[in-house]
């Protein structure tokens, strides 16, 4: 079966190519599957919805074969990993900031969205806090639980 996803999940599938042969490494078949799939999907996705929308498409297809994809796109910082909700977002926008960006993101109790903002003030706190301290911030993943604008309004 072929893959049928946006035009804007093919803009970011292309450009996260474009990324990888840059880097020197493939975006198979069965990665941009995975990483459209999460690049399609109006929230957060887990491992096992991944895995049943991947038999949709492709047939037979077991848990260690989405987990190695998702690693891999890990590993090139094409998807985050929500520790709260155990469950993956895309990160291949329009800046294609890559590995390294400060990711912080809201997440909604009540619907479940997501959205994440580059605050690099708030990266920027955490580092002379962890500084003070004597530990050096290589990396961090901040994840704030709330309610959005829109549920608030929804009462």
């Amino acid at each position: 079966m072929t893959d049928t996803f946006t035009s804007r999940t093919d803009t970011l599938l292309d450009r996260a190519e474009g990324l990888c042969v840059g880097r020197g490494v493939r975006l198979t078949g069965l990665r941009r599957q995975v990483l459209g799939l999460i690049l399609d999907a109006e929230g957060p996705m887990g491992a096992y919805d991944l895995l049943e929308r991947l038999r949709e498409r492709r047939g037979p297809a077991a848990p260690p074969t989405v987990y190695r994809a998702l690693e891999f796109l890990r590993e090139q910082g094409l998807v985050h990993r929500l520790e709260r909700l155990s469950a993956f977002v895309g990160c291949v926008e329009e800046h294609g900031h890559g590995h390294d960006h400060p990711a912080q993101f809201l997440i909604c109790r009540k619907c479940r969205r997501v959205t994440e903002i580059e605050d690099h003030a708030l990266a920027d706190a955490l580092s002379a806090a962890a500084k003070r301290v004597g530990f050096a911030v290589s990396g961090a993943t901040v994840e704030a639980e709330g309610v959005c604008a829109e549920c608030a309004r929804a009462g």
